[in-house]
């Protein structure tokens, strides 16, 4: 049978596609977009910043934007070294769509994508969206990091394995929608897209794409859903013919736009003790906006609970004298 051999989760913050004397530029869209208290509350930035911890200035000194970003290239740089020794047949790779290739007039709770390829294409050749022409140049510079560079390229799918999970999820009654390509000249988002581009450096490995509507109400799945959505895709990954050796990744998180270090370090200590219960009933109000990209690591979670947190990386990213920024995680199982 096929066995599930690896985990990875790993923030995709656009943080870390640019240099960290770049950071501060990231205050600049912090003041002014909206944000949630820590309990899930609408905010301003001057919500926020009245009852903010003033420590959190501390962190905003370029020594400490030096050694997050520092320590945060280091993680990844295990992590994609992690995913070379596994030697993996095909990697799972759960992630969100943030209307890149879903939108309000048809956007699945969960869907597996089990084309022969996924493209990924340039950030010039994309439709962006309305505002992108007023977004200041280092964040298009990120923005663009997540793409190929030239031209469009087709990344290989284990289409016959994500097959076989739709299959089974739906057997397990879980009715996920499917796609087998994408719209004409789009291509794969930032959540997959930042798999392609930054992690899989020691080689290419046919992926199978998991998608989940964290952002997005009225049908965005509980955290019990996402993690019983983990147990039955590694079921199903188990029942494959073969032995294929197969890895999930979580994609996104931990949580953002607003840090809240004490409820990120509550989930990884769920997840190091594996506490199914604890994942289960996290607060839906505390998954929303981008902390909502928790939910790829509770389904993750329920995929790799039979394997050992062996390795978590940190680093709570704060970019304002507000608290806001991105707590960024990596973490291996095995």
């Amino acid at each position: 049978m096929a066995e599930v051999v690896l985990g990875i989760g790993t923030s995709h913050t656009p943080m870390l596609n640019l240099d960290p004397e770049d950071w501060p530029c990231f205050a600049e869209l912090d003041r002014v977009r909206p944000h949630l208290h820590k309990d899930g509350r609408p905010a301003t930035y001057e919500d926020l910043l009245a009852v903010a911890d003033p420590a959190i200035a501390a962190e905003l000194a370029p020594a400490r934007f030096k050694a997050k970003h520092a320590a945060a290239m280091t993680a990844l740089a295990q992590l994609g070294d992690a995913l070379a020794r596994a030697r993996l047949d095909a990697l799972v790779v759960i992630g969100d769509d943030q209307n890149e290739v879903f939108h309000a007039d048809n956007m699945p709770s969960v869907l597996v994508y089990h084309g022969e390829t996924i493209a990924n294409v340039p950030l010039r050749t994309r439709h962006p969206g309305p505002d992108w022409a007023r977004r200041p140049e280092w964040s298009k510079r990120a923005t663009a990091r997540y793409y190929e560079t030239d031209a469009p390229r087709h990344y290989p799918v284990d289409a016959a394995l994500a097959r076989h999970l739709i299959a089974r999820l739906i057997e397990a009654e879980f009715d996920v929608a499917v796609a087998d390509a994408l719209p004409d000249g789009e291509g794969e988002g930032h959540a997959l897209g930042f798999v392609h581009q930054r992690l899989m450096t020691g080689g290419v490995l046919p992926v199978v794409p998991v998608f989940l509507n964290t952002y997005y109400p009225p049908n965005q799945p509980t955290p019990r859903r996402c993690y019983r959505l983990g147990r039955a895709i590694r079921r199903a990954i188990e029942s494959h013919p073969g032995r294929a050796r197969v890895g999930v990744l979580a994609s996104g998180g931990l949580s953002h736009f607003t840090v809240d270090e004490a409820f990120d370090r509550r989930i990884i200590a769920a997840l190091r003790a594996k506490d199914a219960e604890a994942i289960e009933s996290l607060p839906v109000a505390q998954l929303q906006a981008g902390s909502s990209e928790i939910r790829n690591w509770i389904c993750a979670a329920g995929a790799l609970e039979h394997l050992t947190l062996r390795s978590v990386e940190y680093l709570p990213g704060y970019r304002t004298p507000a608290g806001t920024g991105t707590a960024m995680c990596f973490a291996h199982w095995s």
